[in-house]
């Protein structure tokens, strides 16, 4: 089923303890839009200038993102990004951001973009956010993403692209400014009645909780003994959640915690890795294999007391 995936295309300069990559294709579109290939060819729409890279684009069409809805501004500059990682790499320090052309970015969605059935709204202005599901018809399931920036900064406007969409996707902090409930349980109860029928709550190096009104279900992140880069690794969960749910024939509980442990996987295998790296060079053979092996580390036995 189709795929629309709507945020940022990005040029990344990151440093960690474990090395260093100057300008590395980033973004959150971009991010989700390769994790997502595996299952869909998903629609892109994004911003970018004539600095962009022609090796990125051709490596984008290589993981079958359809890139029609990227704009190209002539004589513009694509959004960079500067940031470090230090210690246990749970949070990245800004060292520099400039916007340029992703400033001035409005979604234009292509004519055939909006029968889109499936649609993720990465991290952008909830305005923007609004005025895509306003160009859409009828998506069977909108998942949106945001950061406290937004929360504290544009609330209403939020609530109601909560209000339209079916999954939202928040780390702790963000779950716990939304609602002002220090418990995930609570918060996930408060995050349901805005709107959506299914709560993500991101949980960093500790995995990731999903709730429904019927339904409660909590991932571990897979272990790492290598860890490089943890940059892109919300938005290829997303993305590799989203693109699970699409190629699925139906929507149900246990479809959304296969679509967990697949978007886990896959972000194990992004921050392996500088940039996009991982899940770019990544094949479905060993994608597999490691879903199974996560499953063999989850397996609980059968307890009797």
């Amino acid at each position: 089923m189709s795929l629309l995936i709507v945020g940022s295309i990005a040029m990344d300069s990151v440093s960690t303890p474990h090395g260093k990559l100057e300008r590395g294709l980033g973004g959150s579109a971009v991010y989700a839009g390769i994790a997502s290939s595996f299952f869909t060819k998903p629609r892109i729409v994004g911003v970018v200038g004539e600095d962009f890279p022609t090796e990125y684009i051709a490596l984008l069409k290589k993981k079958k993102c359809d890139l029609k809805g990227m704009q190209i501004v002539p004589g513009g500059k694509t959004f960079l990004w500067k940031g470090r990682y230090e210690g246990d790499m749970s949070s990245a320090i800004t060292l520099d951001t400039r916007l340029n052309v992703f400033e001035f970015f409005k979604p234009e969605l292509p004519r055939d973009y909006r029968n889109s059935e499936f649609v993720f709204l990465a991290n952008i202005d909830p305005e923007l956010q609004l005025n895509v599901l306003d160009q859409l018809k009828k998506p069977k399931l909108v998942l949106c993403d945001t950061m406290n920036f937004w929360i504290e900064g544009k609330r209403d406007a939020l609530l109601e692209v909560f209000r339209r969409s079916d999954v939202i996707l928040v780390n702790e902090g963000e779950a716990f400014l939304l609602t002002g409930r220090p418990n995930l349980i609570r918060a996930s109860r408060d995050l349901l009645e805005m709107g959506p029928s299914h709560v993500i709550i991101k949980k960093g190096g500790h995995g990731a909780f999903i709730a429904s009104r019927s339904d409660y279900f909590c991932v571990p992140a897979y272990p790492l003994d290598s860890l490089k880069d943890p940059t892109g690794a919300g938005d290829t969960f997303a993305g590799g959640l989203i693109g699970f749910m699409a190629s699925r024939p139906r929507m149900v509980d246990s479809h959304f915690r296969r679509a967990m442990v697949v978007g886990t996987i896959l972000a194990s295998f992004v921050c392996e890795e500088f940039s996009v790296k991982g899940t770019a060079s990544l094949t479905r053979a060993a994608l597999k294999k490691r879903i199974e092996l996560f499953h063999r580390y989850m397996k609980i036995p059968r307890v009797e007391i």
